[in-house]
C-alpha cells in the first residue's frame, strides 16, 4: 500500500514482532513518519518492562532510522480542533491519541492504527494493518 503513513503506537509494537503484514506495507510505503508521543509511549514501556535497556536501545535504533514528527504551534491549533469535536459530539479519545490524530491531520499523513476509536476524529484518514 503506497502513501505517506504516520505510525501509531501499536503498529510500531507489530513492527517490533516482525509481523509479516506490517512489514510488507512499510515496504510499499511512500514515506513513514513516527510521532514523538508514540516514542514517549514506546519509552515508558520499554522501562515498564522486564528488559529495560534490551527495548529501550531498540527505540534507540528506530528513533536512529526514522523520520520523527514533533509537535509545534499548528499541531496544538489542530489538537483544539479535534479535541474540541469530540467533546461536542460526547466521543473522547485518550490525550495522546488526540495529539498524534492532530500530527496526521496537519501534516495530511494516513494514520497506520489498530485502535478503532481514530474513527471518531472527522478528516483523519486511517487503516489498519
Amino acid at each position: 500500500m503506497s502513501g505517506r503513513f504516520l505510525l501509531d503506537t501499536n503498529i510500531v509494537i507489530a513492527l517490533f514482532a516482525d509481523e509479516a503484514i506490517v512489514k510488507d506495507n512499510l515496504a510499499q510505503a511512500s514515506e513513514v513518519f513516527i510521532p514523538s508521543i508514540v516514542i514517549g509511549e514506546l519509552c515508558y514501556g520499554a522501562r515498564k518492562s522486564g528488559r529495560v535497556e534490551a527495548n529501550l536501545a531498540r527505540v534507540d535504533e528506530l528513533v536512529a532510522g526514522s523520520t520523527i514528527l514533533v509537535c509545534d504551534a499548528q499541531t496544538a491549533r489542530q489538537y483544539g480542533e479535534v479535541k474540541n469535536n469530540l467533546r461536542l459530539k460526547g466521543r473522547p479519545l485518550p490525550e495522546n491519541d488526540i495529539w498524534i490524530a492532530a500530527l496526521a491531520l496537519q501534516h495530511d499523513l494516513i494514520l497506520v492504527t489498530r485502535d478503532a476509536h481514530f474513527q471518531e476524529v472527522e478528516s483523519l484518514q486511517s487503516v489498519a494493518w
